[in-house]
């Protein structure tokens, strides 16, 4: 194994490249989970089966994926870029309409018929949450990495209707620079089980976004009353995200409130088993560039065209200005077990099988504590 602190990474070859044509049609798939989101919240309230019907529906995607073939193809260079953009602008909208349909359908149940109450509420996580998740925060991820200011306040919109806009300046700000280091909150340590991760990722990258802002604006050591913190992007997120929570009470009422809540507690928890199964283990090979070995992919054809291109994030990180059509497969990135959706439930579930699969897999690729000379001391992690 190269282990990249001096060699160049080169795309993958011999695998053939996808048309632009036929990567935008397989994209459309990313209109499926949302498109049924919309469907269920716009004709509820439901009767008791819409809870099996739709936990069915996603073990049902989860074993598609399990089906689905590998796609290691590379993108071809001089797509209109428009076309893509439009499907990013278009699942906003639809996003964003999930957001409201979600209100209505709340406002017409009442505690009064708890059956009815508790389906449509399990249903609601099951696909309203995965799509906040899966939908919602991995676009506001592709929003938040473009440079034109309208694209980036939808990014953060988005992650203000997931109660996570924070997210915004700590993985642009804060991730970004630090994967691999010991010192960043979102890079999931080798050994550590996602319980663990999810406790200690929660605070430290809220409290490091708080931060980062400081300094943007002043100073760190800024008091929390200077007028200066007007500018602050995580508190003007905090502000807004009380005011959505308040709308949703006021607009439709507290069965509503409670169930806007809830599927930001499933987003935001999706999101955070993503930023676990896309690190974990990870030590950074080289302390002054991020390389395609510094992030964990997955060849899955299903995953690739629903997630709009998020499971090739060892070349996001590698070059986070590519956009999501772009990106390119390296054959020395590790590979998760499954999908993401597979692996998701995997490290929930089976959090010690995951581990021993992801061990088993830096083992064989001599990284993370298995890279070749890696001294683990606290001035090497800074």
């Amino acid at each position: 194994m190269q282990n990249g602190t001096a060699m160049a990474f080169k795309p993958s070859e011999g695998h053939g490249t996808i048309s632009w044509q036929r990567q935008w049609l397989l994209h459309l798939l990313c209109f499926v989970l949302p498109g049924l989101t919309l469907a269920m919240f716009v004709t509820g309230p439901h009767d008791w089966w819409i809870a099996p019907a739709t936990i069915g529906f996603i073990s049902f995607i989860v074993l598609a994926e399990r089906l689905a073939p590998v796609d290691k193809r590379q993108p071809m260079e001089g797509e209109p870029k428009w076309m893509f953009d439009l499907q990013c602008y278009a699942l906003t909208v639809l996003q964003l309409a999930c957001h409201v349909a979600l209100g209505v359908m709340a406002s017409k149940l009442s505690i009064d018929r708890p059956i009815e109450l508790v389906a449509n509420l399990v249903g609601m996580l099951a696909l309203g949450g995965t799509t906040a998740g899966y939908t919602g925060i991995v676009l506001a991820h592709e929003w938040i990495h473009r440079r034109k200011a309208h694209q980036l306040f939808m990014g953060r919109l988005l992650l203000m209707f997931v109660w996570y806009e924070h997210f915004a300046t700590e993985h642009i700000r804060g991730h970004h620079p630090g994967l691999g280091k010991h010192t960043d909150a979102a890079t999931a340590r080798f050994g550590e089980s996602f319980r663990e991760f999810y406790f200690r990722t929660l605070p430290a990258q809220f409290k490091s976004a708080w931060r980062l802002e400081k300094v943007r604006i002043g100073e760190p050591t800024m008091s929390n009353l200077d007028p200066r913190m007007i500018k602050h992007r995580v508190l003007q997120g905090v502000i807004a995200q009380i005011g959505i929570t308040v709308g949703y009470y006021v607009l439709w009422g507290p069965i509503a409130m409670v169930f806007f809540l809830l599927q930001a507690r499933s987003a935001f928890g999706l999101l955070e088993a993503v930023n676990y199964m896309e690190h974990w283990g990870i030590t950074r090979a080289n302390p002054k560039r991020v390389t395609p070995v510094d992030s964990w992919d997955t060849d899955n054809w299903l995953t690739l065209h629903t997630l709009i291109g998020l499971s090739r994030h060892a070349d996001h990180h590698a070059q986070a200005s590519r956009p999501y059509q772009q990106l390119r497969h390296f054959e020395e990135s590790p590979q998760m077990p499954r999908g993401y959706y597979g692996t998701i439930l995997m490290l929930m579930t089976r959090n010690d099988t995951y581990q021993k699969l992801c061990t088993d897999e830096l083992k064989a690729r001599e990284l993370g504590p298995f890279r070749p000379g890696l001294v683990e001391t606290a001035d090497a992690a800074e």
